[in-house]
């Protein structure tokens, strides 16, 4: 039997919600079971076992207190056009902490190849028709927000399309 997790910075309020709701206007059907977020780790699916978990833990725990608390700027928009069909907010600052964090959890039991570079940034549009995606692009494109990240989160899938936290890990570094 399998599950699957994922690793990310959720985005706090006000600008989760803000970033929630331009994504539902696209008419994005996942928009309302998945919170906004950085991605650290993507969909992985793993093996139900305790042993796992513990090392998974182990891993994250240890990730976490290695980095040090930082700040993200989120600005203006982005696209991964035409090579897949996403517009989202990009960060302005960040960056190389989110980089960081996820090349050193995507070790040991999470130790995963990409398909594509690692680029951390907000989905505000996913596989929609192009036009919602341009207005979604053209509305957020003077979008601003900055916010302190003191820690990151294990979530899980829970088989209905939502996403559920399992743990936090405070950045301590």
């Amino acid at each position: 039997m399998e599950r699957t997790i994922g690793i990310a910075i959720g985005i706090p309020q006000p600008w989760g919600a803000e970033l929630d709701a331009a994504r539902a206007s696209t008419g994005d059907p996942l928009a309302a079971l998945i919170p906004s977020h950085v991605t650290l780790l993507g969909p992985t699916m793993l093996p139900i076992s305790a042993e796992l978990d513990r090392s998974i833990d182990e891993l994250l725990a240890h990730v976490a207190e290695q980095n040090a608390p930082f700040t993200i700027q989120l600005r203006g928009t982005g696209t991964f056009r035409p090579v897949s069909q996403v517009v989202f907010v990009a960060l302005a600052t960040g960056i190389g902490e989110c980089e960081q964090l996820a090349g050193a959890i995507r070790t040991g039991p999470l130790a995963r190849d990409l398909a594509h570079p690692y680029h951390p940034h907000v989905t505000v549009g996913h596989d929609v028709p192009e036009p919602a995606l341009d207005d979604v692009f053209d509305r957020l494109a003077d979008y601003s927000a900055r916010f302190d990240v003191d820690h990151f989160t294990r979530y899980e899938h829970n088989g209905t399309g939502s996403w559920q936290p399992i743990r936090s890990y405070p950045l301590r570094g």
